[in-house]
């Protein structure tokens, strides 16, 4: 399997937590995530061992009142929360507008197995439910309400997973996303972001879930 972040903090701390994982970088962004996980994969299938699972990992904005700081969400959807277009009605998304998707969901199998490992003892409090994928951070109670409102399950904000999901999915490949909350989706408060603890958290989450991406991966669709 693949597992892609955004940054080396996020790549160091998933390496530590399962060491004998492929872990790449790949940049801030769906755009960016989106063309160099394509690249990778298809440089794996062209030397004749491709990936049979990619997850999107990372740190990301907890939602309230879903996932508190620290917490783990494993979405269940992997959501385009802000791809579409503005109306004097108010947002619609490229698939409202009859030009593409903007949800990409995960093995069912696979999420459950993944929230009950972190369930288990000694685990971070962990959340199933959607994450979605903005190019622009939230920072105002304004946008809040407009995402909660068009999102109700929504538990957590990040910038790449359905860049990844597009990349998976363009070779049929099952995609995850593993976000470890480090600060509040609202008003813009860096001081009040915990990135330390986040990263914390990403590492002990996998560290747990090693035994199921042990699995085979049929066992993951």
């Amino acid at each position: 399997m693949l597992v892609v972040t955004a940054v080396d903090a996020e790549a160091e701390a998933v390496a530590a937590g399962a060491p004998r994982l492929d872990v790449l970088a790949c940049g801030v962004g769906p755009a960016a995530v989106a063309a160099a996980t394509a690249l990778a994969l298809a440089r794996a299938e062209a030397a004749g061992s491709p990936y049979g699972l990619v997850v999107s990992a990372g740190i990301g904005g907890g939602i309230a009142p879903h996932a508190p700081l620290g917490a783990v969400v494993v979405a269940d959807e992997i959501v385009a929360a802000d791809l579409g277009a503005d109306t004097p009605d108010g947002f619609a998304s490229v698939e409202d507008l009859g030009f593409g998707r903007v949800v990409h969901r995960p093995p069912t199998a696979l999420t459950a197995r993944m929230a009950e490992r972190l369930s288990a003892p000694g685990g971070p409090t962990a959340v199933c439910a959607p994450v979605l994928t903005v190019s622009t951070v939230t920072g105002t109670a304004r946008r809040t309400v407009e995402l909660t409102a068009r999102h109700p399950r929504a538990a957590a904000e990040g910038m790449e997973g359905f860049g990844v999901a597009e990349a998976a999915a363009a070779l049929s490949l099952p995609c995850a996303e593993i976000r470890a909350i480090s600060n509040v989706v609202g008003p813009r408060d860096r001081a009040a972001w915990r990135v330390g603890p986040a990263l914390a958290s990403l590492k002990r989450a996998f560290s747990l879930l090693n035994p199921v991406f042990e699995e085979p991966s049929h066992e993951c669709r």
